[in-house]
Protein backbone atom coordinates (compact mmCIF):
# COMPACT_ATOMS: atom_id res chain seq x y z
CA UNK A 1 0.00 0.00 0.00
CA UNK A 2 2.84 2.37 0.81
CA UNK A 3 4.39 1.70 -2.25
CA UNK A 4 1.02 2.49 -3.88
CA UNK A 5 0.81 5.95 -2.69
CA UNK A 6 4.61 6.47 -3.02
CA UNK A 7 4.12 5.95 -7.17
CA UNK A 8 0.72 7.84 -7.28
CA UNK A 9 2.56 10.94 -5.06
CA UNK A 10 5.16 11.14 -7.72
CA UNK A 11 2.91 10.70 -10.79
CA UNK A 12 0.99 13.36 -9.54
CA UNK A 13 4.31 15.53 -9.25
CA UNK A 14 4.89 15.28 -12.79
CA UNK A 15 0.90 15.27 -14.15
CA UNK A 16 -0.11 18.34 -12.48
CA UNK A 17 2.18 20.74 -14.50
CA UNK A 18 0.50 19.54 -17.64
CA UNK A 19 -2.68 20.05 -16.15
CA UNK A 20 -1.70 23.67 -15.02
CA UNK A 21 -0.85 24.46 -18.86
CA UNK A 22 -2.94 26.71 -20.53
CA UNK A 23 -4.99 25.65 -23.50
CA UNK A 24 -4.02 26.94 -27.22
CA UNK A 25 -6.49 29.63 -28.39
CA UNK A 26 -7.31 28.60 -31.56
CA UNK A 27 -8.88 31.25 -33.99
CA UNK A 28 -10.65 30.40 -37.31
CA UNK A 29 -10.51 33.34 -39.42
CA UNK A 30 -12.99 33.82 -42.54
CA UNK A 31 -11.62 35.67 -45.32
CA UNK A 32 -13.49 36.29 -48.57
CA UNK A 33 -10.43 36.87 -51.19
CA UNK A 34 -9.01 33.55 -52.22
CA UNK A 35 -5.56 32.84 -51.46
CA UNK A 36 -3.61 33.78 -54.33
CA UNK A 37 -4.45 37.57 -53.82
CA UNK A 38 -3.26 40.10 -51.71
CA UNK A 39 -5.75 39.54 -49.15
CA UNK A 40 -5.09 36.18 -49.16
CA UNK A 41 -1.29 36.07 -48.51
CA UNK A 42 -1.69 38.87 -45.94
CA UNK A 43 -3.97 36.87 -43.72
CA UNK A 44 -1.60 34.27 -43.67
CA UNK A 45 1.20 36.16 -43.00
CA UNK A 46 -0.37 37.40 -40.21
CA UNK A 47 -1.55 33.81 -39.10
CA UNK A 48 2.45 33.24 -38.36
CA UNK A 49 3.44 36.31 -37.09
CA UNK A 50 0.26 35.66 -34.47
CA UNK A 51 1.75 32.67 -33.55
CA UNK A 52 4.83 33.07 -33.14
CA UNK A 53 4.66 36.45 -31.14
CA UNK A 54 2.50 34.41 -28.49
CA UNK A 55 5.00 31.66 -28.52
CA UNK A 56 2.37 29.01 -29.78
CA UNK A 57 -0.08 29.82 -27.69
CA UNK A 58 -2.71 31.43 -30.18
CA UNK A 59 -2.78 29.05 -33.71
CA UNK A 60 -4.99 31.31 -36.45
CA UNK A 61 -6.49 29.07 -38.64
CA UNK A 62 -7.33 30.88 -42.10
CA UNK A 63 -10.53 29.78 -44.37
CA UNK A 64 -9.81 31.29 -48.04
CA UNK A 65 -12.37 31.80 -50.62
CA UNK A 66 -15.91 32.00 -48.79
CA UNK A 67 -16.03 28.59 -47.65
CA UNK A 68 -17.35 29.63 -44.52
CA UNK A 69 -20.16 31.28 -46.76
CA UNK A 70 -21.01 35.25 -47.32
CA UNK A 71 -20.53 37.95 -45.09
CA UNK A 72 -23.88 37.39 -43.55
CA UNK A 73 -23.35 33.72 -42.56
CA UNK A 74 -19.88 34.85 -41.58
CA UNK A 75 -21.47 36.91 -39.03
CA UNK A 76 -24.19 34.59 -37.93
CA UNK A 77 -21.13 31.81 -37.54
CA UNK A 78 -19.06 34.69 -35.49
CA UNK A 79 -21.66 35.11 -33.57
CA UNK A 80 -22.26 31.61 -32.68
CA UNK A 81 -18.40 30.97 -32.53
CA UNK A 82 -17.96 28.95 -35.17
CA UNK A 83 -15.65 30.46 -35.78
CA UNK A 84 -13.72 33.13 -34.09
CA UNK A 85 -12.59 35.95 -36.54
CA UNK A 86 -13.69 37.41 -39.78
CA UNK A 87 -12.39 39.96 -42.86
CA UNK A 88 -15.30 41.75 -43.44
CA UNK A 89 -16.34 44.33 -46.47
CA UNK A 90 -17.84 47.69 -45.46
CA UNK A 91 -21.21 45.18 -45.77
CA UNK A 92 -20.30 43.11 -43.36
CA UNK A 93 -18.96 46.00 -40.81
CA UNK A 94 -22.43 47.62 -41.19
CA UNK A 95 -24.49 44.76 -40.39
CA UNK A 96 -22.09 44.86 -37.10
CA UNK A 97 -22.16 48.48 -36.66
CA UNK A 98 -24.77 50.26 -39.35
CA UNK A 99 -22.77 53.75 -38.59
CA UNK A 100 -19.29 52.30 -40.68
CA UNK A 101 -21.41 52.93 -44.12
CA UNK A 102 -21.45 56.44 -43.63
CA UNK A 103 -17.43 56.66 -44.68
CA UNK A 104 -19.08 55.69 -47.60
CA UNK A 105 -21.57 58.09 -48.83
CA UNK A 106 -21.31 58.97 -52.42
CA UNK A 107 -19.24 61.41 -53.09
CA UNK A 108 -18.49 62.43 -50.00
CA UNK A 109 -15.14 61.56 -48.51
CA UNK A 110 -12.89 61.97 -51.76
CA UNK A 111 -9.19 60.97 -51.22
CA UNK A 112 -6.67 58.42 -49.45
CA UNK A 113 -5.75 61.49 -47.62
CA UNK A 114 -8.93 62.70 -46.47
CA UNK A 115 -10.01 58.69 -45.70
CA UNK A 116 -6.44 58.87 -43.69
CA UNK A 117 -7.52 62.16 -41.73
CA UNK A 118 -11.36 60.94 -41.01
CA UNK A 119 -10.06 57.48 -39.82
CA UNK A 120 -7.55 59.20 -37.45
CA UNK A 121 -10.07 61.17 -35.65
CA UNK A 122 -13.26 59.48 -35.85
CA UNK A 123 -11.79 55.39 -35.34
CA UNK A 124 -12.85 55.56 -31.18
CA UNK A 125 -16.01 56.28 -32.22
CA UNK A 126 -16.48 53.65 -34.92
CA UNK A 127 -14.85 50.82 -33.33
CA UNK A 128 -17.51 51.79 -30.11
CA UNK A 129 -20.49 50.57 -32.15
CA UNK A 130 -18.52 47.20 -33.10
CA UNK A 131 -17.62 46.72 -29.45
CA UNK A 132 -21.20 47.06 -28.56
CA UNK A 133 -22.07 44.30 -31.19
CA UNK A 134 -19.42 42.23 -29.12
CA UNK A 135 -16.66 42.40 -31.18
CA UNK A 136 -13.42 43.63 -31.26
CA UNK A 137 -12.02 45.32 -34.20
CA UNK A 138 -8.16 43.93 -34.86
CA UNK A 139 -7.58 46.10 -37.85
CA UNK A 140 -9.61 48.75 -40.48
CA UNK A 141 -8.70 48.31 -44.04
CA UNK A 142 -9.00 50.18 -47.20
CA UNK A 143 -10.23 47.80 -49.30
CA UNK A 144 -10.54 50.41 -52.29
CA UNK A 145 -12.38 53.11 -54.19
CA UNK A 146 -15.55 51.82 -56.27
CA UNK A 147 -16.44 53.65 -59.99
CA UNK A 148 -18.92 53.85 -62.51
CA UNK A 149 -18.57 51.84 -65.81
CA UNK A 150 -21.24 52.15 -68.61
CA UNK A 151 -22.13 50.94 -71.34
CA UNK A 152 -22.54 54.52 -73.02
CA UNK A 153 -20.23 57.65 -71.77
CA UNK A 154 -21.15 58.73 -68.43
CA UNK A 155 -19.50 62.79 -66.81
CA UNK A 156 -22.47 64.03 -65.20
CA UNK A 157 -25.13 62.58 -63.44
CA UNK A 158 -28.24 62.76 -66.33
CA UNK A 159 -25.97 60.83 -68.36
CA UNK A 160 -26.36 58.05 -65.68
CA UNK A 161 -29.40 58.38 -65.20
CA UNK A 162 -30.77 57.53 -68.60
CA UNK A 163 -28.89 54.20 -67.78
CA UNK A 164 -29.65 50.86 -66.37
CA UNK A 165 -27.59 50.96 -63.14
CA UNK A 166 -27.23 47.35 -61.46
CA UNK A 167 -28.38 47.27 -57.53
CA UNK A 168 -26.75 44.63 -55.64
CA UNK A 169 -29.11 43.07 -53.14
CA UNK A 170 -26.26 42.96 -50.84
CA UNK A 171 -26.13 46.69 -50.93
CA UNK A 172 -28.70 48.13 -49.90
CA UNK A 173 -27.76 51.12 -48.39
CA UNK A 174 -26.21 52.46 -51.52
CA UNK A 175 -29.07 51.08 -53.75
CA UNK A 176 -31.29 53.51 -51.06
CA UNK A 177 -29.16 56.19 -52.05
CA UNK A 178 -28.88 55.85 -55.57
CA UNK A 179 -32.49 55.18 -55.93
CA UNK A 180 -33.50 58.48 -53.85
CA UNK A 181 -31.46 60.88 -56.04
CA UNK A 182 -33.38 59.16 -59.39
CA UNK A 183 -31.25 56.61 -60.46
CA UNK A 184 -32.93 53.83 -62.57
CA UNK A 185 -31.89 50.80 -60.44
CA UNK A 186 -31.89 47.02 -61.59
CA UNK A 187 -31.28 44.40 -59.66
CA UNK A 188 -28.75 42.11 -60.14
CA UNK A 189 -25.88 40.53 -58.18
CA UNK A 190 -22.21 41.12 -59.08
CA UNK A 191 -22.22 37.61 -60.08
CA UNK A 192 -24.63 38.72 -62.70
CA UNK A 193 -22.77 41.32 -64.04
CA UNK A 194 -21.85 39.78 -67.51
CA UNK A 195 -25.33 38.43 -67.95
CA UNK A 196 -27.54 41.39 -67.24
CA UNK A 197 -25.01 43.17 -69.14
CA UNK A 198 -25.27 41.08 -72.32
CA UNK A 199 -29.43 40.70 -72.22
CA UNK A 200 -29.38 44.79 -71.18
CA UNK A 201 -30.84 44.27 -67.98
CA UNK A 202 -28.57 46.53 -66.80
CA UNK A 203 -26.35 48.84 -68.67
CA UNK A 204 -23.89 50.37 -65.60
CA UNK A 205 -22.48 49.00 -62.92
CA UNK A 206 -20.31 50.69 -59.91
CA UNK A 207 -17.42 48.53 -58.73
CA UNK A 208 -14.03 48.18 -58.03
CA UNK A 209 -11.95 48.27 -61.06
CA UNK A 210 -9.94 45.12 -60.00
CA UNK A 211 -13.32 43.26 -59.86
CA UNK A 212 -14.21 44.77 -63.70
CA UNK A 213 -11.23 43.63 -64.74
CA UNK A 214 -11.38 40.24 -62.92
CA UNK A 215 -14.67 39.80 -64.66
CA UNK A 216 -14.54 41.34 -68.29
CA UNK A 217 -17.50 43.05 -67.81
CA UNK A 218 -15.43 46.30 -69.21
CA UNK A 219 -16.39 44.34 -72.85
CA UNK A 220 -19.33 45.55 -72.47
CA UNK A 221 -19.29 48.32 -70.34
CA UNK A 222 -16.87 49.73 -72.00
CA UNK A 223 -16.98 53.50 -70.42
CA UNK A 224 -15.25 54.27 -66.87
CA UNK A 225 -16.30 57.84 -65.34
CA UNK A 226 -12.94 59.37 -63.93
CA UNK A 227 -14.54 59.96 -60.63
CA UNK A 228 -14.02 57.98 -57.38
CA UNK A 229 -18.16 57.33 -56.19
CA UNK A 230 -16.55 56.03 -52.41
CA UNK A 231 -14.04 54.26 -50.56
CA UNK A 232 -14.91 50.57 -49.23
CA UNK A 233 -13.66 49.92 -46.30
CA UNK A 234 -13.30 46.32 -44.43
CA UNK A 235 -11.80 45.20 -41.09
CA UNK A 236 -10.83 42.06 -39.30
CA UNK A 237 -13.22 41.53 -36.57
CA UNK A 238 -13.04 39.05 -33.68
CA UNK A 239 -15.82 38.05 -30.94
CA UNK A 240 -14.83 39.52 -27.79
CA UNK A 241 -15.48 36.01 -25.94
CA UNK A 242 -11.79 34.70 -28.20
CA UNK A 243 -10.27 38.17 -27.55
CA UNK A 244 -10.47 37.86 -23.58
CA UNK A 245 -9.24 34.34 -23.80
CA UNK A 246 -6.00 35.99 -25.12
CA UNK A 247 -3.36 36.88 -22.94
CA UNK A 248 -3.78 40.53 -22.33
CA UNK A 249 0.06 40.44 -22.30
CA UNK A 250 0.34 40.19 -26.22
CA UNK A 251 -3.17 42.14 -27.16
CA UNK A 252 -1.03 45.33 -27.99
CA UNK A 253 1.96 43.20 -29.93
CA UNK A 254 -1.33 41.48 -31.56
CA UNK A 255 -3.05 44.35 -32.83
CA UNK A 256 0.51 45.96 -33.54
CA UNK A 257 1.04 43.12 -36.06
CA UNK A 258 -2.50 43.28 -37.35
CA UNK A 259 -1.98 47.15 -38.15
CA UNK A 260 1.29 46.68 -40.24
CA UNK A 261 -0.16 43.86 -42.11
CA UNK A 262 -3.05 46.11 -43.62
CA UNK A 263 -1.10 49.11 -44.32
CA UNK A 264 1.25 46.76 -46.75
CA UNK A 265 -1.83 44.67 -48.21
CA UNK A 266 -3.27 48.53 -48.88
CA UNK A 267 -0.52 49.54 -50.65
CA UNK A 268 -0.64 46.13 -52.92
CA UNK A 269 -4.31 46.94 -53.32
CA UNK A 270 -3.77 50.63 -54.56
CA UNK A 271 -0.78 49.24 -57.16
CA UNK A 272 -3.46 46.34 -57.86
CA UNK A 273 -5.99 48.89 -59.32
CA UNK A 274 -3.85 51.08 -60.95
CA UNK A 275 -2.79 48.11 -62.89
CA UNK A 276 -6.01 46.74 -63.55
CA UNK A 277 -6.87 50.34 -64.99
CA UNK A 278 -3.94 50.63 -67.38
CA UNK A 279 -4.80 46.70 -68.76
CA UNK A 280 -8.13 47.68 -68.89
CA UNK A 281 -7.39 50.74 -71.08
CA UNK A 282 -5.00 48.82 -73.67
CA UNK A 283 -7.89 46.36 -73.90
CA UNK A 284 -10.78 48.55 -74.86
CA UNK A 285 -11.33 50.43 -71.44
CA UNK A 286 -12.83 54.51 -72.43
CA UNK A 287 -11.96 56.37 -69.44
CA UNK A 288 -14.12 59.51 -69.19
CA UNK A 289 -12.41 62.44 -67.86
CA UNK A 290 -14.39 64.90 -65.88
CA UNK A 291 -14.11 68.83 -66.05
CA UNK A 292 -14.19 70.32 -62.45
CA UNK A 293 -17.83 71.68 -63.55
CA UNK A 294 -18.63 68.03 -64.29
CA UNK A 295 -17.28 66.60 -60.51
CA UNK A 296 -19.72 69.72 -58.88
CA UNK A 297 -22.38 68.57 -60.45
CA UNK A 298 -22.07 64.90 -58.91
CA UNK A 299 -21.13 66.65 -55.42
CA UNK A 300 -24.41 68.94 -55.51
CA UNK A 301 -26.27 65.87 -56.53
CA UNK A 302 -25.49 63.85 -54.17
CA UNK A 303 -26.03 66.77 -51.46
CA UNK A 304 -29.77 67.33 -52.71
CA UNK A 305 -30.86 63.64 -51.49
CA UNK A 306 -28.73 63.87 -47.67
CA UNK A 307 -32.00 65.21 -46.20
CA UNK A 308 -33.75 62.17 -46.97
CA UNK A 309 -30.77 59.86 -46.36
CA UNK A 310 -29.70 60.80 -42.99
CA UNK A 311 -30.70 59.35 -40.06
CA UNK A 312 -32.15 56.58 -42.46
CA UNK A 313 -29.97 55.27 -45.05
CA UNK A 314 -26.34 56.69 -43.47
CA UNK A 315 -25.75 57.76 -39.76
CA UNK A 316 -26.53 61.65 -38.70
CA UNK A 317 -23.87 61.89 -36.23
CA UNK A 318 -21.31 60.63 -37.79
CA UNK A 319 -21.78 62.20 -41.01
CA UNK A 320 -21.53 65.68 -39.59
CA UNK A 321 -18.31 64.73 -37.18
CA UNK A 322 -17.09 63.29 -40.81
CA UNK A 323 -18.06 66.72 -42.63
CA UNK A 324 -16.24 68.98 -40.21
CA UNK A 325 -13.16 66.92 -40.46
CA UNK A 326 -13.63 67.43 -44.33
CA UNK A 327 -14.38 71.22 -44.38
CA UNK A 328 -11.43 71.63 -42.19
CA UNK A 329 -9.15 69.85 -43.96
CA UNK A 330 -10.31 70.95 -47.56
CA UNK A 331 -10.00 74.82 -45.84
CA UNK A 332 -13.68 75.21 -45.84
Amino acid sequence: MKKFIVCFLILGAFTVPVFAQKAKVVVKLASLAPEATPWGEALNNLAKQWGQATNGEVEVRVYHNAVAGGESDVLRKLKGNQIQAAVFTSIGMSQISPAVMTLSVPFFIRTDDELNAVLAELRGDLEKGIEDAGFKTIAWSKVGWVNFFSRSPVRVPDDLKKQKLAADPSMQTFNDAFRMMGYQMAAATTNDTIVFLNSRTIDAIWQSPINVAATQAFGIAKNMADIKIAPFMGGIVMNEVTWRRIPEKYHKRLLELSAQTVTKNEASITRLEDYAVTQMKANGLIVNALSEADRQAWYADVQKAMPMLLGKTFDRELYNKIDAILRKKRGG
